[in-house]
């Protein structure tokens, strides 16, 4: 990126002088790297790709371009994999002064329907709760001037490819579409030369690329072993930890048992309503809740800056995951940390995450086994045991 381009702000990018004070008033004036190179294409009215990491300054990227691209008559719509991240996108727009409206589910559709009718310039939606307002013909998509895909890949991972294809179907074919994507898989790559008109594509950092500011251990332990290491791990480092879980299940079942051992935890996954999700965030943003447990669903919803730690208590199944979960830590230019605690059997999904980030984790000296399992793995690896002693107080 040009240098000369970042020191001189917002205003350099072609944004106009009251968005650009709008944005000083937040404390925002040097642009990002994603927003340096995405908001000029975006101004120009083109289609873009954009390949960036979560945590890098997206919305703004899309937002602030499809606010001054759009005419009188038009409105912008964003479609994002998760409530959460909906949540998120719509509190960005409503900070600049835009009438949003928020379309997802667990949330009343009379309400919807009633500021639908109202006037908005932006809809932020999940695709699920976009169709079923279309299949009741309580909204329609005419009006759309710009319409963006954030997390594309993460929308398509999760079966969302059909209700895409119907919404942007719906939408007018002289539109500007920008679609964001942390990765480039072909299913993405099928989906935007399907819908979108010679894209420029920008990427920030390869697929695969962890953030520098974060520090990567990799842990082998035994099975009987994981929850006390995780006690370990949560007594001897400080700060807002978030741990994540595989299941829904297992991260109801971790996050209770973590408030046994006295930490102060609350759990984020699809069985939590929305009102249940949102007070989990807001509770671990505002100090409430020193512990989030966490399933992938939830991942790239969460923008808290603080977080000093991300643990891997559930090693991944797909290794972009794994980039999605420790980039939740290691943002706005501080330090952080990423631990992933893997079973000896777990060997292969850990190589598959080495070689997406074309480097080798070094094994933590707190390992108690080696990552093929068996005595042969074991030999060189002390036999310890992370519980409490019995008669070990637990904390209040």
């Amino acid at each position: 990126m040009n240098q000369t381009t970042q020191k001189s702000g917002f205003a350099a990018l072609g944004l106009a002088r009251r968005t650009c004070e709008i944005l000083a008033d937040h404390g925002i004036v040097i642009p990002t790297p994603i927003q340096a190179q995405a908001i000029p294409i975006a101004m120009r009215g083109d289609d873009l790709i954009g390949i960036a990491q979560t945590g890098t300054g997206k919305t703004l990227a899309f937002g602030l371009p499809m606010l001054e691209q759009l005419r009188e008559d038009e409105v912008g719509l964003v479609l994002a994999p998760t409530r959460e991240l909906a949540h998120q996108i719509a509190e960005t727009f409503l900070s600049l002064n835009v009438k949003c409206v928020l379309v997802v589910g667990g949330e009343s559709m009379s309400r919807q329907v009633s500021q639908l009718r109202g006037r908005h310039k932006v809809v932020v939606a999940t695709p699920g709760r976009m169709i079923d307002h279309l299949q009741q013909k309580t909204y329609r998509l005419n009006r759309v001037g710009v319409a963006v895909l954030d997390e594309a890949d993460r929308m398509l991972d999760m079966g969302f490819a059909p209700a895409i294809r119907t919404i942007l179907g719906q939408c007018p074919l002289q539109r500007q579409t920008l679609m964001f994507s942390a990765t480039m898989p072909e299913d993405v790559e099928e989906l935007a030369s399907r819908y979108l008109l010679q894209p420029e594509k920008i990427e920030i950092a390869p697929a695969g690329t962890a953030s520098e500011l974060v520090d990567q251990e990799l842990i082998y332990v035994r099975f009987d072993d994981k929850r006390p290491m995780l006690n370990k791990l949560l007594d001897e480092n400080r700060g807002t930890v978030l741990v994540f879980s595989r299941t829904r299940h297992g991260a109801r079942k971790l996050a209770k048992g973590i408030r046994e051992d006295g930490h102060t935890a609350a759990e984020l996954h699809a069985d939590r309503t929305l009102a249940q999700r949102r007070e989990a965030l807001a509770g671990f943003k505002q100090g409430k809740y020193r512990v989030l447990v966490a399933t992938d669903i939830a991942a790239r919803g969460i923008d808290v800056k603080e977080i000093s730690m991300v643990i891997n208590y559930d090693v991944p199944e797909h290794a972009d995951d794994y980039i999605h979960r420790i980039g939740r830590t290691g943002r706005a230019g501080a330090k952080g940390k990423a631990i992933t605690i893997a079973l000896p059997e777990q060997a292969k999904l850990v190589r598959a995450i080495e070689k997406l980030m074309d480097t080798k984790m070094e094994v933590s000296p707190l390992s108690n086994c080696g990552p093929k399992g068996g005595a042969e793995a074991a030999k060189g690896f002390p036999k310890r045991r992370f519980g409490r002693p019995n008669n070990a107080k637990r904390r209040r």
